[in-house]
């Protein structure tokens, strides 16, 4: 009882100076912020003096130092210190480790840090330093990424809307730092038009390239490039609310409600599980996909370190399961090494696989919640959206092995073995869905390969995925529809459930309009590159509207104006055409009324 008739004289005195001491800091913390963010980019984008570096060391000290004092205020100022304290222990935990580095330092002179770099055998005992307390420092960052990323729900946006948004941040955020010096191999920075492409490209997880990813770009370079497919893979949005639970703060309706719109999830309930799953998955999976990738590195395939080849490995793992193409190898799959490589074939195609299945999916596959129930109840099944994505992959992927088969065995298969051929092809056949490898010389496929490809691409991945296309769940209720029409049913059937007309009314929305840009895309091209053959230009377009990434090798050939449509088309087929018609609409209030029927002569 003392304890809190002391603690409540405290907070009464203090109670007219908190909204203002709380306030400041809250102001400074953006100052302070920026401040050390742009002496990190300056730390790691230019090449430095170790006296620049040793200063930038100090600024980054200074910060966790306000960091320090804010904290501590917000506890001090809080009328439930221990609530506020258990709400915010990862920032709590980072702060005490701050604390006892530095008594270590100042009573006992014992620098944990030095030690630990020493301990690891690092020569450079300043640059480790300089590195972990920057990372130290990114961890308090993603916090307080944390705590605006609470705040997301009070964005008068609509999910449409900060979908969009979102990206567009991304892609800006990507092209300034692939402008930075040391990001690139040549001297200087890399050009502004080069570098918003692979930004776009790879933010929007589609792998066309105007340079080359493994000669043009640094360590540092190619490390952007893996994190910006990472956060345009499983989408910004995510990462936003996933530090928001790391930040221990809730999530109200209107967040669930763009979670559920963005994830493709059932329920608002589905969709506060549901992002949590997706990181365990995803990240699991691509772990485990490294890990088996640098198992099955071909021996001629060179590396300078382990730490080179897990590190590819790792890139070759996020890129193939963002569906996203892009590799720090030359030739990408069809480099002197790999091209041979049927295994690591294999692993990546599977993993292509399983990112072009759609969250949902996997999380009605995997989760142990869930095959604990069909366990119990072996009436209840897989999900009707699940069941589409299967099937349809099944029959996509079993198809275009056939006909690549079929069309190339005496062309770019001719060099393959038996097992060779069969691989190859089930390889062309998966990474058409939207995944961007290639195991053969894509400009000399035969005509009706490309135009077959083309087909496969435009349909593309699962809904609530990683890949692009109109999406298997669209194509299936296009199909359906027709076919239940030529058959005169009223209804639309599909395993035993009735589908609403209201989604095969969307589902020929993004066809039409799919159709609709692509056409103007490629009348664009025929354009602005009149050299160039129209099923080259063809392919290109729906290769980057559908976030595919294969190309016929015309892509750096392009003129300004022709990689400005191909960027567009990126960007559009990423976000999604009926997103981007909805956030552009207005929204129309609903009457109350229906007129009479109309017939209209059709055919």
């Amino acid at each position: 009882m003392k304890l809190r008739d002391i603690r409540e004289k405290i907070n009464i005195a203090i109670y007219d100076s908190k909204e203002t001491v709380l306030k400041l800091f809250r102001v400074s913390s953006i100052v302070v912020t920026l401040i050390a963010v742009f002496a990190m980019l300056y730390f790691h984008g230019f090449d430095i003096s170790n006296s620049h570096k040793h200063i930038i060391t100090l600024v980054l000290k200074g910060a966790f130092g306000f960091f320090t004092l804010k904290y501590f205020a917000r506890i001090f100022f809080s009328f439930s210190p221990l609530t506020d304290f258990k709400e915010s222990i990862f920032e709590g935990t980072l702060i005490s480790l701050i604390l006892i580095n530095g008594i270590l330092a100042f009573f006992f002179d014992f620098h944990l840090l030095q030690s630990i770099g020493l301990t690891l055998g690092f020569n450079n005992v300043t640059r480790f330093v300089a590195i972990v307390i920057q990372c130290y420092f990114l961890l308090l960052l993603l916090n307080e990424i944390g705590r605006a990323g609470s705040r997301i729900s009070n964005l008068n946006f609509s999910p449409p809307t900060l979908l969009i948004s979102s990206f567009l941040i991304l892609i800006v955020v990507g092209c300034g730092l692939l402008m930075l010096p040391e990001m690139s191999n040549p001297k200087g920075s890399m050009p502004f038009f080069e570098s918003l492409f692979t930004s776009i490209s790879a933010s929007c997880v589609t792998g066309l390239t105007v340079v080359d990813t493994a000669t043009y770009f640094t360590f540092k370079g190619q490390l952007v490039v893996m994190l910006l497919i990472q956060m345009g893979g499983l989408n910004i949005i995510s990462f936003a609310s996933i530090f928001a639970l790391i930040a221990r703060r809730g999530m109200g309706i209107k967040h669930q409600s763009i979670l559920q719109e963005n994830l493709n999830a059932e329920s608002l309930s589905a969709s506060s599980s549901l992002f949590r799953q997706i990181f365990v998955f995803s990240l699991s999976i691509e772990l485990i996909g490294a890990a088996l990738i640098f198992l099955f590195w071909s021996d001629s395939t060179h590396f300078h370190t382990l730490g080179d080849q897990f590190f590819y490995a790792l890139f070759h793992s996020i890129s193939a399961f963002n569906n996203a193409g892009f590799s720090t190898l030359s030739q990408g799959m069809f480099s002197t090494g790999v091209q041979h490589s049927y295994a690591l074939h294999l692993v990546i195609a599977l993993l292509i696989v399983l990112g072009s299945l759609g969250f949902a999916t996997l999380r009605d596959l995997f989760s142990p919640q869930l095959l604990r129930e069909r366990k119990q109840k072996s009436w209840k099944g897989l999900r009707i959206d699940s069941k589409i994505s299967l099937y349809s992959a099944a029959i996509l992927i079993g198809a275009g092995t056939i006909i690549f088969l079929l069309f190339e065995n005496n062309n770019s298969l001719a060099e393959h073995s038996a097992f060779g051929k069969f691989t190859t092809a089930l390889f062309q056949s998966v990474t058409t869905r939207t995944a961007g490898f290639n195991t053969v010389d894509i400009a000399t496929l035969s005509a009706p390969i490309l135009i077959f490809t083309i087909f496969l691409m435009f349909i593309g991945a699962a809904p609530g995925s990683t890949g692009g296309g109109i999406k298997t769940s669209t194509f299936t209720l296009v199909f359906l529809g027709a076919w239940s029409t030529t058959r005169g049913k009223s209804r639309l059937e599909l395993f035993r459930s009735t589908i609403p007309f209201e989604l095969l009314n969307k589902a020929f929305l993004i066809l039409l309009f799919s159709l609709s840009f692509i056409s103007l895309g490629i009348f664009g091209l025929v354009i602005v590159e009149p050299d160039k053959d129209l099923l080259a230009l063809s392919f290109e377009e729906v290769s980057a509207f559908s976030t595919v990434g294969l190309s016929t090798g015309i892509t750096s050939q392009l003129s300004m104006p022709g990689k400005v449509i191909i960027m567009l088309s990126m960007f559009i087929g990423r976000i999604g055409t009926l997103s981007l018609a909805f956030a552009l609409g207005l929204k129309q209030k609903s009457n109350d009324y229906k007129y009479p029927k109309a017939n209209i002569l059709v055919g």
